[in-house]
């Protein structure tokens, strides 16, 4: 009977540990954009990639993402889908100095979505004291989507408020960019 328990207690405690929780497709991409960001271009991963795109991502996201896709911000090579950003969705810039002091802290759940923030310094490597200070802060909105959490939207926040990607996006359909 003992032995019984034990594996029980075994299984429980590791389907516990191996159950993702919702700042985890987060920190997978901020992995990725701090890699980025690290200055070793060989290493540089798209988060939008295919394999990141469907494994991090709600599928409503990834259908809107597809459509904006055919709207390149820039020429892409035959045949291929371009990206309709043109600059780091995370950054929200195209210049920067390797990610510091990068934190993701999953906030309150509102009607299924979890707000994950994460914060950054982006120009940590600059010689201005106020420049290098600044502290960049980015939500997700992460809600759970066959049992698994995912990423549905992207904030970023600036003197103007919270953005939305979807948003940007859906202007990318439109063709209103």
């Amino acid at each position: 009977m003992r032995n019984i328990l034990l594996l029980t207690a075994a299984v429980l405690f590791s389907h516990s540990a191996l159950a993702a929780g919702p700042a985890d497709p987060v920190q997978k991409v901020m992995d990725i954009t701090v890699k980025n960001w690290s200055g070793e271009a060989e290493n540089w991963k798209y988060v939008f990639d295919e394999d990141m795109l469907t494994s991090l991502f709600s599928k409503d996201f990834v259908a809107q993402y597809r459509e904006a896709s055919k709207k390149p911000a820039y020429e892409a090579e035959s045949g291929e889908t371009g990206d309709p950003f043109g600059y780091d969705v995370v950054t929200k810039s195209q210049d920067g100095c390797p990610l510091a002091d990068v934190s993701v802290t999953p906030g309150a759940v509102k009607d299924g979505v979890t707000d994950v923030t994460a914060k950054f310094k982006l120009w940590a490597c600059m010689d201005e004291a106020e420049m290098k200070a600044t502290v960049d802060e980015v939500h997700f909105d992460v809600v759970e989507e066959d049992g698994r959490p995912v990423i549905s939207d992207i904030h970023r926040v600036g003197d103007e408020g919270r953005d939305s990607l979807r948003e940007e996006m859906a202007t990318i359909i439109k063709g209103e960019q």
